[in-house]
């Protein structure tokens, strides 16, 4: 831990490289907050989404998510929440429940995200995002979502770690270690 002040090194829109003695590391500006959406329909498929990501320089399959207060001052999580299911999905919830709330890469962000579970869906539109996101909605069987990621993954896509959320166990294999 340091004493030191936090240094701005680097400051845009969106983001700034900051450091704090020796550690530098990246933060959001403004709230710093993602909503990111567990939606299950009634059906038991769950809605991924994929979109083309700069950093990565290629498509990631992901679960909808978005910044809280991205386009509205003192947006809650709920709010956030609602407003990208329906973006990005074209899909409407009846409840939302908040899971809590994660860091998303705590080595190298500030950011954090609280995860929300969806039920009640909807469809209400084809989703898609706004202007430029280039967003492809995915509606898979809860039961088929570790093969679904394996195909997306050997066709090149990233996988967004939260993802995980819904393989648990199935792709993390059970290691035996020497005693």
């Amino acid at each position: 831990m340091s004493d030191a002040p936090d240094e701005v090194m680097w400051a845009g829109k969106y983001l700034a490289a900051k450091r704090c003695g020796p550690w530098e590391y990246a933060t959001r500006q403004g709230d710093g907050r993602a909503a990111v959406l567990l939606a299950i329909d009634d059906e038991d498929h769950v809605l991924l989404v994929d979109q083309y990501r700069v950093p990565l320089g290629r498509r990631s399959l992901e679960l909808p998510a978005g910044l809280v207060g991205d386009d509205v001052a003192d947006e809650g999580v709920e709010a956030a929440a609602a407003r990208e299911l329906e973006e990005e999905t074209g899909y409407r919830a009846s409840r939302l429940d908040i899971i809590g709330d994660f860091a998303s890469s705590p080595g190298m962000t500030s950011e954090t995200f609280t995860l929300v579970r969806a039920s009640g869906l909807t469809r209400v539109g084809d989703g898609g995002g706004v202007a430029g996101e280039g967003i492809t909605v995915h509606r898979v069987p809860v039961s088929e979502v570790a093969a679904y990621v394996a195909e997306r993954r050997a066709e090149g896509f990233a996988i967004d770690v939260r993802i995980l959320v819904l393989l648990g166990t199935l792709v993390l294999p059970t290691t035996v270690r020497p005693e």
